[in-house]
């Protein structure tokens, strides 16, 4: 079984070419390496894959011909797609970098499936994508028709881009509603990350919607379980299965979408204690108002991932803090 990960210098990324490769599969990593963030940081997640299983080739997922190339080379068996421009408040500021990636990127890898006969797709959405669903949990049976964030809507093209090339073309494919993850080598830009750093340098963090905010915190142990076993899930055609009677997140397609989310969403302000008990300080807070693209609550229906992979996630807050807090200070000497 030969696998393509996209984004394998990811946070997500890295770590699923750590199991897969662990499990002995070949694997061909993905990456172009941007400056979104730290590349320092990048660069250490790969250095931990030195595995004989595992090759990396750099490159934009946007370079049409590039992808192509390595596709036609390789002929992957499988695909876990999950390079993207990520970020909701960065989509406000340069919408142009979720366009080429987001969308153009995912094209390519969509037309590489296509032309090579790849056995199923699996490639990351995202909770942005429930936008202004108020009724929780949220469900992969509801409507999704209202992102709040040129992101979000990146992400549910995806999932609509994949629809049409399972339909027209036979592609089994698979989409991935990822829910708050956090964990060892995560990134910088997301909320663990940056409140850790700032308690630790003694600067204040920012609190938005003045501390009424739910989020479902995933560890990426869970996350990475999880993306594993769907792999080996293939959807299938559903003869039966229309518009009218079905629901969006299957299809007469083989396509399939799942949430994949701890399921047990925790208020913001109990998350920030949990890093300032295990950091020992109590962390200097500015209340504000809620942000542009942002949204008041996050929480995964997980039961039809559970139901067809058996798997439901296992580490507490307390615990996944406890080890973020622990690789933070030893990988930054804090």
């Amino acid at each position: 079984m030969k696998y393509l990960v996209t984004g394998a210098a990811g946070f997500i990324g890295s770590a699923v070419v750590e199991q897969l490769t662990a499990k002995g599969y070949s694997v061909v990593g993905v990456d172009n390496i941007n400056d979104y963030y730290d590349v320092n940081l990048k660069f250490a997640r790969l250095e931990r894959i030195k595995h004989s299983n595992f090759n990396l080739v750099e490159l934009d997922i946007a370079d049409r011909e590039a992808v192509a190339k390595l596709f036609e080379t390789e002929q992957f068996d499988q695909v876990i797609h999950l390079a993207a421009q990520a970020g909701v408040r960065y989509s406000i500021e340069n919408p142009h970098a979720y366009a080429d990636s987001n969308l153009v990127g995912h094209l390519n890898i969509l037309e590489g499936c296509r032309h090579n006969k790849v056995k199923h797709l699996v490639y990351a959405s995202s909770s942005s994508v429930y936008g202004l669903n108020a009724k929780t949990p949220f469900s992969t049976a509801d409507s999704v028709d209202h992102p709040v964030s040129l992101y979000a809507a990146t992400k549910k093209s995806n999932e609509l881009m994949a629809h049409s090339y399972s339909h027209l073309y036979d592609i089994p494919t698979t989409g991935l509603r990822f829910f708050t993850v956090y964990g060892s080598w995560g990134r910088p830009d997301m909320a663990p990350f940056i409140f850790t750093k700032k308690i630790l340098d003694g600067d204040t963090i920012d609190i938005n919607n003045n501390g009424d905010m739910w989020r479902d915190f995933t560890h990426v142990d869970d996350i990475v379980e999880g993306i594993v076993r769907i792999a080996d899930v293939v959807p299938a055609r559903q003869s039966d299965w229309t518009v009218e009677e079905g629901s969006p997140a299957t299809s007469s397609a083989p396509y399939s979408v799942y949430n994949i989310g701890h399921g047990s969403p925790i208020n913001l302000m109990d998350f920030v204690k949990a890093i300032e008990d295990e950091l020992g300080i109590e962390a200097k807070k500015n209340f504000r108002e809620m942000q542009p693209g942002d949204v008041y609550q996050t929480y995964a229906d997980t039961q039809d991932l559970f139901e067809v992979t058996g798997y439901k996630p296992q580490v507490t807050v307390k615990a996944g803090v406890a080890e973020f807090v622990q690789w933070y200070r030893e990988f930054y000497n804090k």
